[in-house]
Parts: structure tokens; C-alpha cells; sequence
């Protein structure tokens, strides 16, 4: 899988990691190694990351934006009923004299 085409898939369209794995057939490993150097890469281009973290739906206690994966459980109340974090494309917005 090349990392242009997950622009492609997740431009304005947030999915969790297992999501894009299972549309592209690669093991969720691998597809967060991607991401990783994906979203490295996009402060080079016209797109910038749109993530939703991960959510404890018990406590509320909401994870960083770092954590491209389910946590195990959530530090706070030691729950194991998370939500998956998801992860999206943007365009950048520029401003009138041209700047994002």
C-alpha cells in the first residue's frame, strides 16, 4: 500500500485503524506504521491530520491524539470499554495573503 492512497481514503473521511485495515487487506500493524510516517510527512503538503481520540465511555477521560490505536484500558477508572480513535485528511486552510 503506498501512504498516498490513505490520503485518498481518509481525505474527509475519519476511519479507525481495524476500518482501514480491513478495506485495504493489511494487518492493523501495518496500516499504524503507515499513518505514523504519513502524518510525519503531511506538514510537506497541502493536507494536515484530523484526529479524533480515543474515549473512555465510561469515565469520559479522553486520550491523546498521539495514540493511533484502542488503549487497553484507560488509565483514569481502568475501564476496557473504549472507542477507537479515527483518523482523517484535511486540506489546509489558507488565509487571504496566502498562509495556512
Amino acid at each position: 500500500m503506498f501512504r498516498k492512497d490513505l490520503i485518498k481514503i481518509l481525505l474527509d473521511n475519519p476511519m479507525s485503524v481495524p476500518k482501514i485495515a480491513h478495506l485495504v487487506d493489511e494487518s492493523p500493524k501495518d496500516v499504524s506504521d503507515h499513518l505514523e510516517h504519513l502524518l510525519l510527512s503531511l506538514k510537506h503538503t497541502e493536507f494536515v491530520p484530523d484526529i479524533y481520540p480515543a474515549e473512555c465511555r465510561r469515565c469520559d477521560f479522553v486520550f491523546g491524539t498521539d495514540k493511533l490505536r484502542k488503549p487497553s484500558k484507560c488509565p483514569k477508572c481502568k475501564s476496557t470499554w473504549l472507542t477507537d480513535p479515527e483518523i482523517g485528511i484535511k486540506r489546509k486552510v489558507l488565509t487571504t495573503d496566502g498562509h495556512a
